[in-house]
């Protein structure tokens, strides 16, 4: 069966909900560095299975060592270039640049650094069910290969 040909039944008890530029909801779980506000979540819209947000990184910033739980995560750079830093001792990092899309898996402690010194790093994040930010113990600039701060 196609998309095309699939019948599904509306949801008569919910409308659609914008959020507008400026009104996004700041109350969420951050760590660091990392500026998370949402556009879509059960905080502030009748969502109940989706968080869906910006996340900014100044230049030369990045996030505490965290997990989102048992939320999967995916990622859409808007600008600039990120690093997560992963696995043990965070010596295991991926690159992300303007355009590309991200995966991390529920329970991955993880980095999030934005890998320039003049530049803003924005990116979308999409995260099942919600929000989840555990942050963990941080760690010396220097066990992050590559990083500097502003």
């Amino acid at each position: 069966m196609t998309a095309q040909s699939r019948t599904v039944e509306p949801d008569t008890g919910s409308v659609p909900v914008v959020t507008r530029a400026g009104q996004e909801f700041g109350a969420t779980g951050q760590s660091g560095g990392a500026v998370r506000v949402s556009g879509v979540s059960p905080q502030h819209t009748p969502a109940t299975r989706i968080w869906f947000g910006r996340v900014s990184n100044e230049p030369g910033y990045r996030s505490l060592p965290h997990h989102h739980g048992e939320a999967e995560t995916g990622g859409y750079v808007l600008e600039g270039t990120g690093r997560i830093w992963y696995g043990e001792d965070y010596a295991q990092w991926i690159e992300m640049t303007e355009g590309d899309f991200v995966f991390v898996p529920p329970f991955m402690p993880h980095v999030e650094g934005n890998m320039s010194t003049t530049e803003e790093l924005v990116w979308l994040t999409c995260r099942t069910p919600d929000n989840i930010v555990v942050n963990l113990d941080d760690v010396d600039d220097s066990v992050l290969e590559g990083y500097r701060r502003a």
